[in-house]
């Protein structure tokens, strides 16, 4: 299969590559870049654990191919925060239960940014409809609302 030239910045990095055509962008991040923290979860669409930004908006990236991201910035659950210095959102998630094993937290952070881009003050109801492109099998969702809801009082929303 050919490959193709892609340039694009990922978590705030240039890299250049050649992927092929079908390489999906969950592969890429994953396989080629070692970014393990977007997960495969269903590879449908429909659980989210893959959620990344693309120029900022949320995108599931088990449905987008890695060669359509030419010249776009991505921004994986590695690129919110580092260890000592975590995304606020991040440290709620920890204070608030809004994690449990772990699997679908790095896509519900990426839609918590984006939500919190969007609606910098989220009453519960939009929250919950914010997040409604992912699934969890374990915390219940209330820790992960009362951890959005946090960060957006705290001011981190915009």
């Amino acid at each position: 299969m050919s490959g193709h030239k892609l340039s694009l910045v990922v978590n705030g990095e240039r890299v250049e590559a050649d992927v092929p055509s079908n390489r999906l962008l969950s592969e890429f991040l994953r396989d080629d870049l070692a970014l393990t923290g977007t997960k495969r979860g269903c590879e449908t669409g429909v659980c989210g654990a893959c959620s990344v930004l693309v120029d900022g908006d949320v995108v599931k990236s088990c449905l987008s191919l890695a060669v359509q991201m030419n010249g776009r910035e991505i921004t994986t659950v590695e690129g919110l925060g580092r260890v000592g210095a975590l995304h606020p959102l991040q440290q709620q998630f920890m204070e608030k239960g809004g994690l449990q094993c772990g699997y679908c937290t790095p896509g519900f952070l990426m839609a918590a940014v984006d939500l919190l881009k969007r609606n910098p003050n989220p009453d519960d109801a939009e929250i919950r409809e914010g997040l409604s492109g992912n699934l969890c099998r374990c915390t219940g969702y209330q820790g992960i609302v009362d951890a959005i809801r946090s960060t957006a009082e705290a001011g981190h929303g915009a």
